[in-house]
């Protein structure tokens, strides 16, 4: 219970991330991994099938179990987008172009939506029009980019470094009372659905953005 609140102080509501029609669900898992690892509570993601993506226990090590995953209907990503905006989001896409900044230039202490393109044709050219920033990150060899699970990483630590030095990590993000409910759901979950064998129903371990 101790651990619990003290991650849920260090969960960062208003910074999240965001993954365009993800081919893998091993980079799925690892980005998870690394998410939970800076703090990120709200994860979002899209599949060419529109289908719900494994996730992989040996890789993400429990990490799956202290964040929240929800899934994007294709259809809906770009409304998904315009809503965050409206919610007072910064939206920072991964994209190689002429405009794009390196990473390191994003005021990550803003709310921000992080998203990351597929790993064959990158982020989808209607979500990156709603981009409030287009980053890169700096290629000093002959390649262009890096697996999507490592350039997720390299950009949530430096999201955290700024993060740490506003003294974000300092104090709770989250709402007392958002708190507690989050912790009432993990605490059902690991001690009363887990040991009832399959008779008690765990927590939904996502849920499904759609606009109809």
């Amino acid at each position: 219970m101790a651990r619990i609140d003290d991650v849920l102080t260090r969960k960062q509501p208003n910074f999240q991330i965001m993954l365009d029609n993800v081919h893998s669900s091993q980079n799925l898992s690892t980005i998870i991994r690394s998410s939970d690892a800076v703090g990120i509570l709200d994860i979002y993601y899209s599949s060419l099938s529109d289908e719900t993506l494994r996730i992989h226990k040996t890789i993400t090590q429990g990490a799956h179990r202290w964040t929240h995953r929800y899934r994007v209907n294709t259809a809906d990503r770009v409304r998904f987008l315009q809503e965050k905006k409206k919610e007072g989001f910064q939206i920072v896409v991964t994209h190689l172009e002429k405009r794009a900044i390196s990473f390191r230039e994003v005021d990550y202490t803003k709310p921000t939506l992080l998203v990351m393109g597929n790993e064959k044709e990158g982020v989808s050219p209607e979500l990156i029009l709603e981009a409030t920033h287009v980053v890169v990150i700096p290629m000093q060899g002959m390649v262009q980019s890096l697996n999507v699970s490592v350039a997720t990483a390299l950009i949530l630590y430096e999201a955290e470094r700024q993060l740490e030095n506003a003294g974000r990590y300092d104090k709770p993000q989250i709402p007392l009372e958002k708190r507690e409910t989050i912790k009432a759901d993990w605490v059902y979950r690991d001690t009363i659905a887990r040991k009832s064998k399959g008779q008690i129903p765990l927590e939904f371990k996502e849920e499904l953005i759609d606009f109809d």
